[in-house]
């Protein structure tokens, strides 16, 4: 019986039942099984009301879409040209670093490559570099980012994690601070490769009118960083706190400083921006019903005792885990990956020690990876569609930062400290 279910389940999701609807139908019908009230899963929606770090998503989220919808790419990419445009290899660096800044603000790794693909990519052609150098660069500098401050993926991982209380507890501001080693890791190493592989010579000379001329022009957008991360590590906020006044400084910078936001389509941008929110607050709170059954259920210690009675090794489980998410990465959107396993994982992993923060860091960090990992990691045919270039050479075009990418997972995987230092656990 149980088996016909599942089986049902995977079929109507096939057929394109929306995931909450999967999510939601599992978890009424293990509740019927067990003769509950199904007015658990009212309860279970109203339990995200009672989060007050959940006010951070819309907020951030919201914030992500006024910068993109305004000229703020252009001037973090002139920006960052003028300071390392001097440089060998200075041009992928700028693509890399202005890429990694813009996806921890919006979140969404697609919006990167159709925002900032359409600058940088005729910039690197221009400049000299290869095509599939070039394509490759831009399709996997679309996800980078996602392990750093305000990254919505981190917020949602904490939230899980705290409603779910197992482990050691953590903290919304701790899983900052660990993205940002592994974060630099996966930049300084592609930078590295960028400096070495790249056959281009010819770099700008450093100009101090220019740099003085990007700089002012991006004034206002520069403190961004410094007003989300000095504002919570100094005590001044809490992470919704610093949401809210993220939200109210671009308002002001971009429609009433830039001015390149009309007021009319405030409305529009809101929409947009909170239909995104709503479809991740929909999926998380039927995720919240299937975890509370999932764990009255006993399952994720059932599976801790099927995977132990058959991997005694802490590092041969590691690798497993960064398999398995690799692939979940290619098939599942990260939001729908965070709610749907990080409930089963979580209990696993700290049954083989492992601390509930670094879990986070691997899970984000193979979930980056996965964006561009072929056959349909999303990032490559959203590269295709932007670049107007068949899938297959986005394939090829990515493979060197694809493995550059991976011994970065690897290295995270059995470092812990890279991820524990920085926020002292």
């Amino acid at each position: 019986m149980t088996l016909a279910i599942a089986l049902l389940l995977l079929a109507i999701a096939l057929l394109g039942a929306p995931l909450f609807a999967v999510i939601a139908a599992s978890a009424m019908l293990g509740f019927y099984r067990e003769e509950l009230d199904l007015s658990i899963m009212a309860i279970e929606f109203y339990r995200l009301a009672e989060m007050p770090i959940l006010l951070a998503i819309p907020l951030f989220t919201f914030a992500g879409y006024l910068l993109s919808e305004s000229r703020a790419p252009l001037r973090l990419v002139r920006v960052t040209q003028a300071l390392l445009g001097w440089m060998h290899g200075g041009l992928a660096i700028v693509a890399l670093s202005a890429c990694a800044l813009f996806t921890a603000f919006t979140g969404a790794s697609g919006v990167t490559i159709v925002a900032l693909g359409a600058l940088l990519y005729p910039a690197l052609m221009k400049a000299g570099y290869k095509e599939n150098f070039s394509l490759g660069l831009i399709t996997t500098s679309g996800s980078l980012g996602l392990l750093f401050a305000p990254s919505l993926p981190l917020i949602l991982y904490g939230i899980i994690v705290q409603q779910l209380g197992v482990g050691k507890p953590l903290s919304i501001d701790e899983l900052f601070l660990a993205g940002i080693l592994p974060g630099l890791l996966m930049l300084t190493l592609l930078s590295a490769w960028s400096i070495w592989s790249s056959k281009v010579r010819h770099t700008q000379p450093f100009d101090w009118g220019e740099a003085k001329a990007a700089l002012r022009e991006a004034i206002w957008e520069l403190p961004l960083p410094l007003i989300v991360l000095g504002g919570i590590y100094s005590g001044y906020f809490a992470v919704s706190e610093a949401a809210a006044v993220t939200v109210i400084y671009v308002l002001l910078i971009e429609i009433f400083i830039y001015r390149e936001i009309p007021l009319r389509q405030l409305p529009r941008i809101v929409r947009e921006s909170m239909v995104m929110v709503g479809a991740i607050l929909v999926i998380l709170g039927v995720s919240l019903a299937s975890t509370n059954y999932l764990i009255d259920a006993q399952i994720p210690s059932q599976l801790f005792d099927f995977i132990s009675a058959n991997i005694s090794d802490k590092y041969t489980f590691l690798i497993l885990l960064n398999i398995f998410l690799l692939l979940l990465g290619t098939m599942l959107d990260i939001f729908s990956a965070l709610v749907l396993m990080v409930p089963l994982l979580l209990p696993v992993a700290i049954g083989y020690g492992i601390d509930p923060v670094h879990l986070g860091i691997i899970f984000l960090a193979n979930m980056q990876i996965g964006y561009f990992t072929p056959p349909v990691g999303m990032n490559l045919f959203i590269a295709s569609f932007r670049f107007n270039r068949p899938v297959s050479q986005l394939y090829r075009s990515t493979l060197p930062f694809f493995f550059l990418l991976f011994g970065c997972v690897l290295i995270i995987t059995y470092w812990p400290g890279l991820s524990l230092w920085l926020p002292g656990r």
